[in-house]
């Protein structure tokens, strides 16, 4: 039988991943010597992620993490009576000029968007919290709409990033409830 670079690359990548403990966030694992793949899908952790209700958040660039993550979360709607409530408690944004021209203007914006989170129990307790980052940038241009445009943009992108980090770390929070493995406060 003919092995190509290629396929003992791909089994290699195969053979390392199982290796280092990688386990799919959404799937039934039957017990610890049987593996998951038995096309039987575990959708108590959606379940648990779509009882969260995410509270307002007042900013821009809060409204669109806040349409993010309820289409992450929450996709049939909001919970009519929740579990859980996530709430933005803080947003920092960062900006540095960068690409100065001779007379000291900027031709690009490094923007940093750090957003604090915390997730509480419907009796309040506070259950995880964490913040996320997104670093991203925007050329300033001639043309001031341009510039608007592109720094809008950004904010979106931003928004995006931060509402995919935050609804991963739930999952890996309520995956690490469900099988009882892990500190669940380091997510």
């Amino acid at each position: 039988m003919f092995y190509s670079r290629k396929n003992i690359a791909i089994l290699a990548l195969v053979a390392f991943i199982a290796g280092c403990g990688f386990e799919p966030l959404y799937v039934e694992k039957k017990s610890d010597s049987e593996w998951y793949y038995d096309s039987e899908f575990d959708t108590s952790i959606k379940d648990e992620m779509a009882s969260v209700k995410v509270e307002l958040i007042q900013d821009r660039i809060g409204q669109l993490i806040r349409n993010d993550l309820l289409d992450k979360l929450t996709p049939k709607g909001i919970p009519q009576s929740p579990k859980y409530y996530l709430k933005i408690t803080d947003i920092k944004i960062s900006e540095i000029d960068q690409a100065l021209r001779n007379d000291i203007t900027a031709t690009r914006k490094k923007v940093i968007y750090k957003v604090y989170y915390v997730l509480n129990d419907k009796n309040h307790q506070k259950l995880i919290k964490g913040d996320s980052v997104a670093y991203l940038g925007y050329d300033i241009l001639r043309d001031p709409y341009s510039t608007t445009f592109a720094k809008k943009k950004n904010e979106k992108n931003a928004a995006k990033i931060i509402a995919n980090d935050i609804s991963l770390r739930l999952g890996a929070y309520f995956h690490s409830l469900k099988t009882k493995r892990g500190n669940p406060n380091e997510y």
